[in-house]
């Protein structure tokens, strides 16, 4: 912001001996940073700086050792809820029926004896040939069994009957969460590979190797685009004057011959001063930032160059 300023206030002091219809600005092109999602050690770093890339060219790698590990994790927990699933919609298997069913008449035959027990204690009792707490302890037991016959009856009934509809949605929730999990834990290992995504220059890679990064600090600068574009301030009483698209010619320092390119972008404010701030004189003064796209011929010019861009 500072150097944008900076270059505003040498545009307007130089402005008195430059031709009315000149913009000055310096070649440009888009800046992509590639920053870091994790605290991990870089341990790649297959391509040089002011390498030219294309799309998809590997820039930097990181330790993925712990990330691999949590995908790992995260596959568990889907095949873990898959299974769980399936056999909710199976059901219980015959084994466990077949165990039921007998649990049950094991239940029953052991009501029947605990009855009788009861009835026998019953009739000693108005004998007078027991005490009182041999009586209650034959009810007592008579009553457990009825309650273990109750029991085994309803385990039964449970695995004869099936899943239940809300058992089954639950169990689909928690295998559509594993899922998630597991895609999100994958698009943080993939993060952990730097790729370029748009073809450039390889400006800077600002770790070295083997250093441990900081999350959100970048891991390498691309310089996007072949040809760069130049940023340009334009002068106010020509702002109206352009339109996007049109051709304007860029003399570019150390080339004689002007170089024919387009603007691509102009902005709607100006760079310095509020509008409602300025007389009629000094608004003249006002810069409108600029930028005119070159040719993919000229891809060999670098960054920062001075031009001058004719206006109309």
């Amino acid at each position: 912001m500072r150097y944008s300023i900076y270059l505003v206030l040498l545009l307007l002091t130089a402005c008195d001996d430059l031709p009315q219809n000149i913009a000055l600005g310096t070649l440009e092109r888009d800046r992509i940073a590639h920053t870091a999602t994790a605290n991990e050690v870089v341990v790649a770093l297959p391509v040089p700086q002011g390498t030219l890339v294309t799309k998809g060219t590997l820039l930097v790698r990181l330790d993925n050792t712990l990330q691999k590990a949590q995908v790992d994790k995260a596959g568990a927990q889907v095949a873990q809820a898959e299974a769980n699933l399936e056999k909710l919609r199976h059901g219980a298997r015959e084994e466990e029926v077949a165990a039921a069913r007998a649990d049950v008449a094991g239940a029953r035959a052991a009501l029947v004896e605990s009855k009788t027990n009861y009835v026998r204690i019953l009739d000693l009792k108005k004998q007078k040939m027991v005490s009182q707490a041999e009586l209650d302890k034959a009810r007592a037991v008579r009553d457990a069994s009825q309650a273990s016959l109750q029991s085994a009856q309803e385990t039964l009934l449970a695995l004869t009957n099936g899943t239940r509809e809300e058992d089954l949605r639950a169990a689909e929730a928690i295998l559509y969460a594993a899922v998630a999990t597991l895609a999100s834990e994958n698009k943080r290992l993939a993060d952990l590979t730097i790729i370029a995504t748009r073809d450039g220059i390889l400006d800077s890679l600002p770790w070295n190797l083997g250093e441990r990064v900081t999350i959100g600090s970048p891991l390498a600068i691309v310089l996007a685009g072949k040809a760069p574009y130049a940023r340009i301030y334009v002068p106010e009483p020509h702002r109206v004057k352009l339109k996007i698209g049109d051709k304007l010619l860029v003399h570019v320092d150390g080339i004689e011959k002007p170089i024919t390119g387009y603007l691509r972008w102009i902005a709607t404010e100006s760079a310095f001063t509020p509008y409602y701030a300025l007389n009629q004189e000094e608004r003249s003064h006002l810069m409108y930032l600029a930028e005119v796209q070159l040719p993919d011929s000229e891809a060999g010019l670098p960054n920062g160059v001075p031009v001058q861009v004719e206006l109309p």
